[in-house]
This record gives structure tokens, C-alpha cells and sequence, in this order.
């Protein structure tokens, strides 16, 4: 019998709001920035507060954007490292030398977010008695909002940790202190897909094109079901919410001419759902200072790796990655999308840290598409070589002749993305599901996959390490488990099995 879904209180995480000021623009809106506590006789009086704390929530969420990408890119094979002085948790998770105190297994910032997106849900329609101006609609919206990302929030925590605590209500008081135990990864999946579901039909029309690409619509919510449903292998399903994108009229891949426009600009039509940035008016992102350093005094630590170099050179023999290459790494082979202005300009020093983190674009969606065909249990290769096709002569490159097996379809994929998606936050995903995918039928090509990408000397130990799937996901943090005795170690990190 499957536990229930629990609804307590979570452990100590302070709500996190402010806003007591007028909102006229996209960038005031995402630029909210948080205090450590709430009043409540003091707040949630009026329909700005609760979109001021709305605000809260995507902010909050923006600053998880080097966290994404450690996580989406790290593990994969698209880098390698420098050793460097004060970047031991990063070369720890590229060798899989993962334990219990990881800096990156702190979960805290992730349930930041879903703690203010349960305050909206949970304290907004109470809202309404004390503002005659709160109309249903605005509080649907918001609602609805929250309610997209606290899900995509939940979607990353399973894909990273695999079980976590699943928290539905906001935390009262900091004083308090409560135990939520684990929820399986997959009840969680399924209570935040029958979530976005139920909203498909509820999302808000937003004022600007700014707007429309940074906060939630029904093209963010079917992206993300579309991409749940991958995860779990519902074929039709993933196909079925691609298909409601499409057919909305308002997603268009870019001409390849123009593909860097995706990142240098942002907004564009091919972009579905981006986490906004604008150095300039004090929203920095985190990733290209972390990827490609600018100040004299800095050292550079990733770089592309070989087999990166391999797949997005521009003298590969059929015609050469000129557009996705020069547009994925530099020529010191380092990352590039986060810091170009075009393929071959760096952005000025007041933009440097302004490009926006594509969470979805269709060029994405086509190859999920493209991947549900291929895989599912009654494969269509025809309509998987269209939509593989269709990223393959964007990109001014060859199309694919016909495969004539899932597990070539597979490789095709993986190889396509790889190069379409290049430092997105997509490729150790993509790997896991590939390894997951038909009872680990396929755990040996993950393994020599990433094997690949580390020191010969390093490859046997490095192998061991993968061996067990229950270690492809984080461990919980050490002192959330000192703290919450409810919590089970990932049975892969602990240590008195």
C-alpha cells in the first residue's frame, strides 16, 4: 500500500516575504528580495501582497540557478576540471566522490521556495475577505503560478535526491519544530503531475513577452508534464503534452542564423519557461561567473571536455558544428552560452552576468518528442526522424537517415541533445534516464558513458562507484539527518549498512 502523502509542517525554514511596494514591470517583480520572517496580523491584507510574495517565490528560485546547473552538468561527461582551490565539492560530485556532508546535497534552498509557493496556495484565498479587489481570477492566477513552481521545484529534488520530504503546507513559525519523513520519488511525481494537471486549464495570459517567458502559462505546464511524463516513460503521455504546446500556435524553433538568440537576448519564440537575470538591476545570475570567469585575478576551472570538444567541433565531417559549436564553447574551451553577446563576443562588463537559464525551449521539447516515439512500447521511427530531423537542419547540419532499432534511436538522441542543449542543465538527467530506462537494462552504457570522461587512472575506482543506481542520486545531508530522525539515508551513503 502506498504511504500517504504528507502534509506536515516542515522542519525549520523560516517564510521568507516582504513587499509592501508597488509592482509596474517585469523586473520588479522578479526582483523581490526576501526577509526571514512574517508577521501575520501584519500581512496577506491585500491582493499586492500576495503577488509580491509570488515574486518572493520566483526569486527565490533564481538563486538556485548554479545549483541546477552543478547538478543537470556535473556528473555528466560535457566538462571536465582544473583542480583548483575551493572547488573540492564540485570535483567531488565529476568523480563521484560524494559523501554525507556534500555541499551540494543541502536541500534547504529548494524547500525555501516550496515553503513560499505553500504560503500563496495555502493563505491567498483568505486574502480575498479583507480586499474586495481580489477577484477569482487574479487568485487563480496566483495561485496556479505557485503552484507550477513549487512542482518543477519537487520535479528537480526527485530527479537529484530521488525521495525527499514532500511539504504541502507553509511553515507557521520558525519556533516550531516538526519531523516530515521521506516520500517516495515516485508518489511524489504523481501528486505533482495530477497538481499541474488540474491547473493545464487555469494558467494566466501575462502583459509582456517578458512576462510570458519568465513566469508560468500553460506552454511552462505542459513543458514540464511533458517532461515528468519522460521521466517516468509514459510515452503517450509526454507526446500528448508536446502536441498541446505545439498546436498553441505560440512556439517557433529560431532560424539557425539566430540560435544564439536563445541566450544572448532571451525571449525568444523558441523560449518556453527562463529564469530571469539582469545584472543591471541588481539580479545577477551565478552560473557565468562560476563557468567563465572575466577578472584578471580569477582562474578558470571547467572546461569543455574531450568528448564535448569531439561532438561540437566545427571540423567534424559532416559540415561541422558551426552553429551549435561556436555557440556552446569558447575558444578556450570553456562555457559559453552564459556569457556571450554572440557566437564570438563576449557580453560588456555591465551584461556579463545578465544572460537568462533556460529551463525549457522547443528545440527541447522536439527531441523528448523525438525520444517518446522512439521508446515507446509500439515505437514510431518515422515521426521520431522528423522531429530529430527538425534540431538536426536547424542546426545546419545533415538529417539523420532511418534507424532501425530503439537502442540506435537512443544513441542518436543522447548525441543530439548532447550538442542542442549543450551546458542547459539537461545531459546527467538525460544520462540517468537512459541508465533507469527498462530495469537498468541499459546501467553499463551509462557507466561507460561518463567512464569516458575521467583520468585512466581514476576509471576503475570511478566504476565501482556507479555500479549501484542508488548511488547515481544524492545523499541526504548529514545534519538533516542528526536533525530529523524520520529521515532514511540513501541506502548507497550509509555508512552503519
Amino acid at each position: 500500500m502506498k504511504r500517504k502523502l504528507s502534509q506536515r509542517i516542515p522542519f525549520k525554514i523560516a517564510i521568507l516575504m516582504i513587499f509592501l511596494i508597488s509592482l509596474t514591470s517585469c523586473e520588479d517583480f522578479l526582483n523581490q528580495k526576501p526577509t526571514d520572517g512574517l508577521v501575520y496580523d501584519e500581512y496577506w491584507k491585500n491582493k499586492e501582497e500576495v503577488l509580491a510574495t509570488l515574486g518572493g517565490a520566483y526569486q527565490t528560485f533564481s538563486k538556485l540557478d548554479y545549483t541546477l546547473f552543478v547538478h543537470g552538468e556535473l556528473r555528466g561527461d560535457m566538462l571536465r576540471y582544473i583542480p583548483i582551490d575551493g572547488k573540492t565539492a564540485e570535483i567531488d560530485l565529476m568523480t563521484s566522490n560524494i559523501g554525507t556532508n556534500q555541499s551540494f546535497a543541502n536541500w534547504g534552498d529548494f524547500y525555501t521556495t516550496i515553503n513560499i509557493c505553500n504560503s500563496v496556495i495555502a493563505l491567498a484565498p483568505g486574502v480575498q475577505a479583507k480586499d474586495p479587489t481580489f477577484t477569482d481570477y487574479l487568485l487563480t492566477q496566483y495561485v496556479s503560478e505557485a503552484t507550477f513552481l513549487r512542482s518543477l521545484t519537487y520535479f528537480y529534488l526527485v530527479r537529484i535526491f530521488q525521495d525527499v520530504p514532500y511539504i504541502t503546507v507553509p511553515t507557521v513559525t520558525d519556533q516550531a519544530d516538526f519531523f516530515p519523513p521521506l516520500t517516495s520519488g515516485e508518489e511524489i511525481l504523481e501528486a505533482i503531475k495530477a497538481d499541474l494537471i488540474a491547473i493545464r486549464n487555469t494558467m494566466p495570459e501575462h502583459p509582456t513577452n517578458q512576462m510570458t517567458k519568465s513566469r508560468a502559462t500553460v506552454g511552462a505546464v505542459n513543458a514540464l508534464l511533458a517532461d515528468i511524463s519522460l521521466w517516468n516513460f509514459e510515452y503517450d503521455d509526454c507526446i500528448k503534452y508536446i502536441d498541446a504546446v505545439e498546436q498553441s500556435g505560440l512556439y517557433f524553433l529560431v532560424p539557425g542564423n539566430e540560435w544564439f538568440k536563445n541566450f544572448s537576448a532571451g525571449f525568444t519564440l523558441e523560449n518556453i519557461f527562463e529564469i530571469y537575470f539582469d545584472d543591471a538591476d541588481e539580479q545577477p545570475n551565478s552560473v557565468s561567473v562560476k563557468t567563465y570567469p572575466t577578472i584578471s585575478v580569477e582562474k578558470p576551472f571547467l572546461y569543455s571536455s574531450f568528448y564535448a570538444d569531439e561532438i561540437l567541433g566545427v571540423s567534424i565531417s559532416d559540415a561541422g558544428e558551426k552553429i551549435r559549436g561556436n555557440g556552446s564553447i569558447s575558444d578556450t574551451r570553456q562555457v559559453w552560452k552564459y556569457v556571450g553577446a554572440d557566437k564570438t563576443k563576449l557580453r560588456s562588463s555591465t551584461e556579463i552576468n545578465s544572460a537568462n537559464f533556460i529551463i525549457y525551449r522547443l528545440a527541447d521539447l522536439f527531441l523528448m518528442k523525438a525520444e517518446a516515439y522512439s521508446q515507446s512500447e509500439t515505437p514510431d521511427f518515422a515521426k521520431a526522424l522528423v522531429y530529430l530531423n527538425k534540431i538536426r537542419v536547424r542546426a545546419d547540419m545533415l538529417p539523420y537517415a532511418q534507424f532501425s532499432s530503439t537502442q540506435a534511436f537512443e544513441d542518436a538522441i543522447l548525441l543530439e541533445r548532447a550538442k542542442e542543449l549543450a551546458y542547459e542543465g539537461k545531459r546527467w538527467f538525460d544520462l540517468l534516464r537512459m541508465g533507469r530506462r527498462n530495469d537498468y537494462a541499459r546501467k553499463n552504457k551509462l557507466i561507460e558513458t561518463l567512464v569516458k570522461s575521467i583520468p585512466s587512472s581514476q576509471q576503475l575506482v570511478y566504476q565501482a562507484r556507479l555500479s549501484d543506481p542508488n548511488g547515481w542520486f544524492m545523499p541526504i545531508k548529514q545534519d538533516e539527518i542528526e536533525k530529523n530522525k524520520n529521515l532514511t539515508q540513501n541506502s548507497y551513503y550509509d555508512e552503519n549498512k
